[in-house]
């Protein structure tokens, strides 16, 4: 019959055009493709790309609170021939960066390029620069380098260093070079100045937060032994409401130790020491909440890192004392963090879908000592990536980078 094909087309397209009201309705919802490739590549980063490793998921929950017999066991089940070889082409874990060092300065240079033997930087001024950075350092090249606070020790200085007052408005033929440093996130020049140091690679002088000078003097006692129940440490006393908001959004599902100001839950200010004795560094005098930071934290699995402020390049002291307490990090910050850290070690909190997700890979974390220990494993094994340069650039060789600088410009007799 000649209306059965009629019938037919007709139906169809009904249908289609039923199909096409009820999707841009919203009734009908399909996944991208892009954000399903974007979910399981999320999925995987969560995971050791080593499939020998046991899988968080399928492994069955093994509280540890032995810090060393958890790398007991991941040496005889891992191993450091094996870290090594996954990471020596540089950051290999998924959505961690490629490696690349742009981020960070090169160390080092022609030397045929210096104009001066000897530099003295005069540091002008109040400025929380420690002291103990005041020293007369032998460089490369064969450059000697005197840094110092006192005028009596460089009453002929080749720069001036200023940090929190503004160099002069001019400097005439024969005076030092003006030297003006922001460590802070916005890297805000003083427009008065020859060379800017900053955190940044883009700047004259880079100067990382990774280094020793910033937590000079305090209890470096590392607890072997985690807490079992209480995952995570954090502390903050500079209240800023994003930030609070966000840790207490991840706090909510995790079991933790809060000091400090902001959502303290311990009781009080100076309340690690009472749950912490062997952190006080002298018994005989006052203790400061960042005497004995290294070594609360050294107790938990796992320390929240939040940056002030998100932006590139900007990792700081938040990451480093995590790294150097033997915690793990879990971090919120900089974009490209793993440009300045060694591979697998922090918890890149931006990489989960959700805080749900992030909290359920905590606790699974937690409760295996091998895939813990893998996090662990770029101090124990020498697979340090980037932070090597991290290291190379931080305030502990800023000194000898500096009078480099100054050196190559003339000094006095720049231009």
């Amino acid at each position: 019959m000649q209306l059965k094909p009629l019938n037919t087309l007709t139906i169809t397209l009904m249908l289609f055009f039923t199909f096409l009201i009820l999707f841009f309705s919203g009734f009908l919802e399909f996944p991208s493709v892009s954000t399903s490739i974007e979910h399981h590549q999320q999925q995987q980063s969560l995971f050791n790309a080593d499939s020998t490793l046991p899988s968080i998921e399928e492994s069955a929950p093994e509280p540890f609170t032995d810090l060393l017999s958890a790398f007991s066991k991941w040496d005889s089940q891992v191993g450091c021939a094996r870290f090594r070889e996954k990471h020596k082409g540089g950051l290999t874990r998924p959505g961690s960066g490629n490696g690349s060092s742009a981020s960070l300065q090169e160390v080092g240079g022609d030397c045929s390029e210096l104009k001066m033997d000897h530099v003295n930087i005069l540091v002008k001024g109040w400025t929380w620069i420690p002291d103990n950075l005041d020293n007369l350092y032998s460089c490369r090249c064969g450059l000697s380098c005197l840094w110092t606070k006192s005028s009596a020790l460089a009453d002929q200085p080749d720069a001036l260093l200023f940090e929190t007052t503004t160099p002069p408005l001019q400097r005439r033929s024969g005076d030092p070079l003006r030297v003006y440093m922001d460590l802070e996130a916005g890297r805000k020049k003083s427009g008065l100045e020859d060379i800017f140091i900053s955190y940044h690679a883009e700047d004259d002088v880079q100067s990382t937060y990774a280094g020793a000078l910033f937590h000079d003097g305090r209890n470096y006692h590392v607890s072997s032994y985690k807490n079992k129940d209480t995952l995570v440490y954090w502390s903050s006393s500079h209240c800023l409401d994003q930030r609070n908001q966000l840790a207490k959004r991840i706090l909510s599902l995790l079991p933790h130790h809060s000091f400090g100001r902001c959502l303290n839950n311990v009781g009080g200010l100076d309340m690690a020491l009472s749950l912490y004795p062997e952190c006080a560094k002298d018994a005989r005098v006052k203790p400061k909440w960042w005497d004995h930071i290294h070594c609360a934290m050294s107790h938990y699995k796992f320390v929240l890192a939040i940056e002030n402020t998100v932006t590139e390049s900007y990792v700081t002291e938040k990451l480093f004392y995590a790294l150097d307490s033997g915690a793990v990090p879990i971090y919120f910050g900089a974009p490209n963090v793993w440009d300045f850290i060694p591979p697998n070690s922090i918890i890149d909190g931006t990489k989960f879908s959700s805080m749900e997700e992030l909290a359920s890979y905590v606790k699974a974390l937690a409760n295996n000592p091998v895939a813990y220990a893998e996090y662990h494993a770029w101090r124990r094994c020498g697979g340090l990536g980037n932070y090597v340069k991290t290291r190379a650039t931080s305030l502990d060789t800023l000194p000898c980078r500096l009078c480099e600088a100054v050196s190559r410009r003339g000094g006095r007799n720049a231009h």
